[in-house]
């Protein structure tokens, strides 16, 4: 390597070493990395620039904001209130109900909205029956973090997969034939979740009463919304938006403008016909966009960007089309489970999007299929941060609720729930990633 790809590689090590260390906020690192990438030559102002896919930050932002609607909607905690109600007083049901909710609505919301959403209800039902409210706050956050890349607008990889490969929306649930992203992640949640079922039988047997919870549920609360018409408003607003984006190839727009577009004619909805409506203000949804992971992804495209500029994606790439072309069950093997415990402790979002790019260029040298490895990357990236807080904010968020409410979670007990989790998980992932996009 000459001097300036060191200097990159440096630049990139560091960033991401002081983000693990995490006494510094990330999006900071992130940000003055980008900057130091710059200042150093490793890409210029203009190739900074460039390296951002500014198609997948509109997306993200526009899906931000009508996240922002939705969670101020009311929808979140009648449905809440609903798994209170059908789990019908049994607490090891309500918290597997409610861990798959929180799954379900990562599937379109950010991750850290939701577990802000669910956890209040967690809490209300373990302070009233004085309980324990660790498990369910650590459960909520690991299900949160699990399902956001099984379509192209829960979390930023799979939007990465969409600016690296093209893939489309519908892509993410049907590609070549075969069932993709969102089958292979739904199967593999619902034996994680079948797993913790028996686990939290085990666990809350005859801890507590039926009759406690059935009383903290007010039956008319389930079927209250704050106003119909918001709420109408927002349903139609997201899934008009998410059909658009799943028609995205007829309609020949990039999916960064249609769900703009989509945001924006929800805005104007809500700006007019909904003064007259209990809804939230446009000031009020703003303020629900995490500005500092906006930045912080920007930054990134920039800082994966300068080693790219310099070629060391590319190296990588050709040292290993030996391995890749010559045996795809054992490359993808080794892609897979080399994968999973370091996006457990490193920040996987540069990780996977490295690796995307790398794979794209092995692919392109080598004429091997790279969905078999891409997938690999994704289903392991994602699977493999609920390791650990430093993997996955949105356990960290589930951590600081937990000390919120005076609890401290130990690193044995949090790793009682997310080693089976995640040792579950990556075995089912893997399996089907071999049936379906490997050995056939």
């Amino acid at each position: 390597m000459d001097s300036q790809q060191i200097i990159s590689f440096i630049i990139l090590a560091a960033t991401i070493g002081i983000i693990v260390w995490g006494k510094i906020d990330r999006s900071v690192v992130a940000i003055f990395g980008a900057i130091c990438m710059i200042m150093t030559g490793c890409l210029t102002e203009v190739e900074a620039f460039h390296s951002v896919d500014w198609n997948v930050i509109t997306l993200m932002v526009s899906f931000w904001i009508l996240a922002g609607y939705f969670g101020k909607s009311g929808i979140p905690e009648v449905l809440a209130t609903r798994a209170v109600s059908a789990s019908g007083g049994d607490i090891s049901k309500f918290i597997v109900i409610i861990g798959a909710l929180s799954g379900v609505l990562s599937l379109f919301v950010d991750n850290i909205l939701v577990i802000l959403i669910m956890a209040p209800v967690a809490l209300h039902i373990t302070k009233m029956l004085k309980i324990n409210p660790v498990p369910f706050l650590v459960f909520i956050g690991l299900c949160a973090n699990f399902t956001g890349s099984a379509l192209l607008i829960g979390d930023l990889p799979p939007q990465m997969l969409h600016s690296v490969s093209g893939i489309e929306f519908l892509g993410f649930i049907w590609k070549d034939g075969r069932p993709s992203s969102f089958i292979i992640l739904m199967i593999t949640f619902a034996v994680v979740l079948h797993y913790f079922k028996y686990e939290f039988s085990k666990s809350f047997k005859n801890k507590v009463e039926v009759a406690k919870v059935f009383a903290l549920i007010d039956p008319k609360e389930g079927r209250k919304i704050k106003d119909g018409r918001v709420a109408a408003i927002v349903v139609c607003s997201f899934s008009g938006t998410i059909l658009a984006l799943s028609l995205r190839e007829y309609i020949g727009l990039e999916l960064g403008i249609i769900a703009a577009t989509g945001a924006s004619l929800t805005v104007l909805v809500m700006e007019t016909y909904g003064r007259k409506l209990e809804r939230p203000s446009f000031e009020e949804v703003l303020t629900s966009l995490d500005w500092r992971s906006i930045l912080f992804y920007v930054s990134l495209f920039v800082l994966v960007g300068g080693i790219n500029s310099q070629g060391l994606i590319e190296m990588a790439a050709n040292s290993l089309v030996p391995l890749f072309s010559s045996n795809t069950p054992l490359g993808v093997t080794s892609l897979y489970w080399v994968t999973v415990p370091i996006v457990g402790f490193l920040e996987h979002d540069a990780y996977i999007l490295a690796l995307l790019y790398m794979v794209k260029d092995f692919s392109m040298q080598s004429g091997v299929s790279p969905w078999p490895y891409w997938w690999a990357i994704l289903w392991a990236g994602t699977l493999g941060s609920n390791l650990s807080v430093a993997g996955a904010p949105a356990l960290l968020a589930a951590f600081n609720l937990c000390e919120n409410e005076g609890c401290k979670v130990s690193v044995r007990e949090f790793m009682r729930y997310s080693l089976p989790f995640v040792l579950i998980s990556v075995l089912v992932c893997y399996a089907l990633l071999m049936v379906f996009w490997v050995l056939s």
